[in-house]
């Protein structure tokens, strides 16, 4: 007699998990030794048949670092996944999460000892252009400034908010009804966004995040030097 699996175990189809996601990767890693804070972002092709492709993008200890990636995954009918990525130096990293039974999102961490704990991988949007983003999104930003140069001091970034965004990718800050003007996201054909803010208060801002979940959300990170920072914005 054939074992019954435990109702968790059959929840998704693997053969189902295919198509682009994109994913952000926050926390701290002890990789390279002392523990240093990392964010991270990219965007994956899972091909259906195990194997998968796409960019990635991390800001480590201050640095940037990009790179085309490929790799294999394993996904499974109680929604569990495993991938593992291949940079262009040769070098490998590994991770696990837990699958939505919609196949659309996933919560997930990298397994390698002392790696980020913290990831989220979604569907990329439908539409990849400017057009595709939602006209109101609340945001948050945090993460830590990190020293690069003498003199200069580490602290703690955070910001949120809410923002909006017309077809053009111009933006706006929302403040009950004053709109003040924020920056400019403009979006790839593969949902790679590229965004410049300017706070309020403080100085400008650069991301490079993807577009997920209906154009919904955007998970990002900050690019400029001497930061190791995420940002997600969420349409209501």
């Amino acid at each position: 007699m054939a074992a019954v699996l435990p109702a968790a175990a059959q929840l998704c189809n693997p053969q189902n998990v295919q198509g682009a996601y994109g994913f952000r990767l926050a926390g701290t890693t002890t990789i390279s030794g002392d523990t240093k804070p990392v964010a991270g972002m990219g965007r994956l092709e899972f091909d259906g048949q195990g194997s998968l492709s796409g960019t990635s993008s991390v800001n480590f200890a201050g640095y940037l670092l990009g790179n085309p990636v490929t790799g294999n995954y394993e996904a499974h009918a109680d929604c569990s996944i495993t991938w593992n990525l291949q940079d262009d130096s040769g070098a490998f990293q590994h991770f696990a999460g837990t699958l939505t039974p919609d196949l659309r999102r996933a919560a997930f961490h990298q397994t390698d000892p002392g790696g980020a704990r913290n990831g989220t991988l979604a569907k990329v949007a439908p539409v990849c252009s400017s057009a595709g983003l939602q006209s109101r999104y609340d945001f948050s930003i945090s993460g830590n400034a990190i020293p690069m140069n003498p003199g200069e001091t580490a602290h703690r970034i955070s910001l949120d908010g809410v923002l909006t965004a017309d077809p053009a990718g111009n933006l706006a800050f929302l403040n009950g009804d004053a709109a003040t003007p924020a920056g400019h996201a403009s979006v790839d054909s593969d949902c790679i966004v590229e965004l410049d803010l300017t706070p309020p208060q403080g100085a400008p801002m650069k991301f490079r995040g993807v577009l997920v979940s209906d154009g919904k959300e955007i998970l990002a990170i900050d690019t400029d030097p001497g930061t190791a920072a995420n940002a997600r914005f969420r349409s209501r």
